[in-house]
C-alpha cells in the first residue's frame, strides 16, 4: 500500500512563504525627489515636470517629513491666484503642502499596502524610520510588485 502525502507540493509551500515575505521595503523607492518648505511653487512645478512625478515629500533640514506637495496642490494655487488676480511669485511650498500625511510601515506586506491605497485614495505613502524619511511607495510600485508576484503566486 502506497503512502499518500496530504501536504501538497513543496513548490506551492515555497510560493506561499514568498508571498508572505514580500514587503513594502522590497519595492519602495529610496532615491527620492524631495522638497523643502521654503522652496517656491515654481521650483516644485519645474521639478514635477522634469522628473515626471505627481508629487513628493517635503522634509526639513534633518530629513524629517513635514508634509507632501502634489500637482493638485500646485494647480489649486495657480487657479486661486488667477481667480483673485494675485501674482504667483514668492509662494512657498510650506503654505500649500498637505501636512496631515499618512505613512506606511516598510515591513507591511505589499498586498496589505495595496489595500491601504484603495481605502485611502492616495497616490503615494512616505516611509519613516526613526523619525527620518527613508523611502516612499507609490501605486506604480505596487503594480510592479503584482506583476512580479503573478508568476509565482497567482494562477
Amino acid at each position: 500500500m502506497a503512502i499518500k502525502s496530504f501536504q501538497g507540493s513543496r513548490r506551492d509551500q515555497q510560493n506561499t512563504i514568498e508571498t508572505e515575505l514580500t514587503t513594502v521595503k522590497d519595492y519602495m523607492t529610496t532615491d527620492l525627489i524631495t522638497f523643502k518648505p521654503d522652496q517656491s511653487l515654481d521650483e516644485v512645478i519645474d521639478s514635477l515636470i522634469k522628473h515626471r512625478i505627481s508629487g513628493g515629500p517635503v522634509v526639513n533640514e534633518n530629513n524629517e517629513l513635514i508634509g507632501v506637495i502634489s500637482e493638485s496642490d500646485c494647480i489649486k494655487q495657480i487657479s486661486e491666484s488667477r481667480y483673485y488676480n494675485m501674482p504667483v511669485d514668492n509662494i512657498t511650498v510650506e503654505k500649500h503642502m498637505a501636512t496631515n500625511v499618512e505613512t506606511i510601515d516598510r515591513n507591511m506586506n505589499v498586498f496589505d499596502a495595496a489595500n491601504k491605497f484603495v481605502e485611502s485614495k492616495r497616490r503615494r505613502f512616505p516611509i519613516i524610520e526613526n523619525g527620518k524619511l527613508i523611502g516612499q511607495i507609490s501605486q506604480k510600485d505596487i503594480l510592479k510588485a503584482a506583476l512580479e508576484l503573478k508568476g509565482h503566486t497567482w494562477k
